[in-house]
């Protein structure tokens, strides 16, 4: 069995505490935090406020654009990652677009909730398939890459057990929303889907924290890389001294 075929000591050395700490760091680098939660409600938020007061739909869609837009410059400012904050201008623009397009207040929600939709059915599917999507998602952030599907089962399993958590939270979400899109008013659609927002995120992510932190370490296998690249080297330095030492020999015995 190679190195490649087993996890190393250190990965069965690692404590569940430090298991637990680079779990929570790796689900705020892929989620965006505090920060990315704010950044994906407040559009939403002023849309919905606006357009409570006024009923105009240009001019809540043109303020939750812009808002959007202010949050990417803001990043760019402070040289911060931006994907978080251009992920919200997408779905911002699409709604608007839509919104626009039919004349419909309540669509702007509509490409928002078809894409939570198709996110609950990507979890649910990817883990039936045996390649859980947070898996997926996670696994460059550990810097495990894919080692976990075949090397770490623990792990795997852990993985299946947080996509079943996030498919079903977003599909119970949808069961909520869609019957809404079709019997309340603009208004009270976005109300709900703002209220909606950040709850079952965190309930999700909290699920993914508890899973993960009682599964077995990841394995790093750029560090695995990076040893088996060192010690190919040291062995050519070896074969390449031995062939120095042996062509000195043989000079010695000439002269």
């Amino acid at each position: 069995m190679t190195s490649l075929d087993k996890p190393t000591e250190a990965t069965d050395q690692t404590r569940p505490d430090d298991a637990r700490a680079v779990t929570e760091a790796a689900l705020f680098e892929a989620f965006g935090g505090v920060r990315g939660m704010v950044e994906t409600v407040v559009p939403g938020l002023l849309f919905v406020a606006i357009f409570t007061v006024n009923k105009d739909l240009h001019i809540s869609a043109i303020a939750a654009l812009a808002v959007s837009l202010l949050l990417v410059v803001v990043r760019l400012a402070m040289k911060d990652t931006v994907k978080h904050a251009f992920s919200g201008v997408f779905g911002v623009a699409f709604g608007v677009v839509f919104a626009m397009f039919t004349g419909n207040a309540k669509d702007f929600y509509l490409p928002g909730m078809l894409y939570t939709l198709g996110l609950a059915l990507a979890y649910i599917v990817t883990t039936l398939a045996g390649v859980p999507l947070i898996g997926l998602i996670l696994g460059p952030v550990f810097k495990e890459n894919l080692s976990w599907r075949t090397r770490n089962p623990g792990r795997k399993k852990a993985y299946a057990k947080a996509s079943w958590a996030w498919g079903l939270i977003l599909l119970a979400k949808c069961a909520i929303l869609f019957p809404l899109y079709w019997w309340a008013d603009t208004a009270q659609l976005g109300w709900v889907l703002i209220a909606l927002k950040i709850p079952p995120f965190l309930l999700a992510v909290w699920l993914t924290w508890l899973f993960l932190g009682k599964a077995p370490a990841p394995i790093d296998v750029f560090a695995e890389m990076e040893a088996e690249e060192k010690a190919e080297e040291a062995r050519k330095e070896a074969l390449a001294a031995e062939g120095g030492e042996a062509q000195g020999g043989r000079h010695r015995r000439d002269a």
